[in-house]
């Protein structure tokens, strides 16, 4: 039997209308302390974010939710919070912000194969 990892997710959202607290799911991060492990899965809808509000900078958001994942990855050219082992860029992923680019509370689980169940939480939740 394989071991099984405690893990933490979180949600990636697009707030358009922060005033509103309307959101559309983009993404979702995935972090495991034990196993090092943080991946991030992302999908803009364009049509459904321009649903929200015509007025939004689609092509900036994309920019926005990018960088999560760069910064989450680790990236060399993304700065100092990229720079952070894995369970603080985490954490700096998942600080509570009002702009635009949110994420959910993280939430705990289980699971043996962290990319599957990534993979998973991002087509039930996003998808």
């Amino acid at each position: 039997m394989k071991e099984k990892h405690l893990y933490e997710y979180a949600i990636i959202r697009v707030v358009p209308i922060v005033e509103r607290e309307e959101f559309l799911n983009v993404g979702i991060i995935l972090f495991s302390k034990k196993a090092k492990f943080i991946r991030v899965h992302y999908a803009v809808d364009e049509a459904k974010l321009l649903s929200f509000s015509a007025d939004l900078d689609v092509e900036q958001i994309k920019l926005n939710v990018q960088s999560l994942e760069k910064i989450a990855m680790g990236a060399e050219h993304c700065g100092p919070i990229a720079a952070l082992d894995v369970a603080s860029r985490f954490r700096w992923l998942t600080a509570v912000r009002s702009s635009a680019i949110q994420t959910s509370r993280p939430h705990p689980g289980l699971c043996e194969d962290m990319e599957a169940t990534a993979k998973r939480l991002f087509e039930e939740l996003v998808l």
